[in-house]
């Protein structure tokens, strides 16, 4: 095929059908979050660590989270991930919706949360946004599980509980 005029590249993008194929856009929440990520980075120390990923996609996603222990409430969170702009975008929009919040209100954040914040995905970039709200999750859920080892009298502290759960992943 050859480009004849201004128009005939149009043709090189439909399918048998002669439809148009389709292509998506990210709003402009989504670019934001994408181009100037927040919270990028990793905890030291961390009260919490949660890890997600998406197998199907390559995305992989790690959270860690700093809490206060006299309100519950999650006083820093911070994420790497590895993943396409849709999995940047989400992990950082799910950040800002789980600073500040007690642990109860960041377990009831849900995929749909960080969706509406970012003013819509594209259907095939939905999945994205579940990385982060399991891995957040994961990472309250790690924090509980300190707590409790330290209340219990299992570790003394959280570097204890760390070196603990790090013997226990190998």
């Amino acid at each position: 095929m050859t480009i004849r005029d201004k128009d005939d590249w149009k043709d090189l993008y439909r399918n048998k059908e002669s439809e148009p194929v389709p292509v998506f856009e990210y709003t402009q929440e989504v670019l934001d979050h994408f181009y100037n990520p927040r919270n990028v980075g990793r905890i030291d120390e961390p009260d919490g660590i949660g890890v997600a990923g998406d197998p199907d996609c390559g995305d992989n996603l790690l959270v860690t989270i700093r809490v206060d222990e006299t309100t519950d409430r999650i006083t820093d969170i911070r994420f790497l991930v590895y993943g396409c702009a849709g999995a940047v975008a989400t992990s950082s929009a799910m950040t800002e919706l789980a600073k500040g919040r007690t642990i109860e209100e960041a377990l009831r954040l849900c995929d749909d949360d960080v969706i509406v914040v970012l003013g819509g995905l594209p259907d095939h970039k939905r999945h994205c946004s579940l990385i982060g709200i399991h891995a957040l999750h994961a990472a309250v859920a790690d924090y509980r599980d300190m707590r409790r080892q330290i209340q219990e009298g299992l570790v003394k502290d959280r570097a204890e509980y760390r070196v603990k759960t790090k013997k226990q992943s190998k």
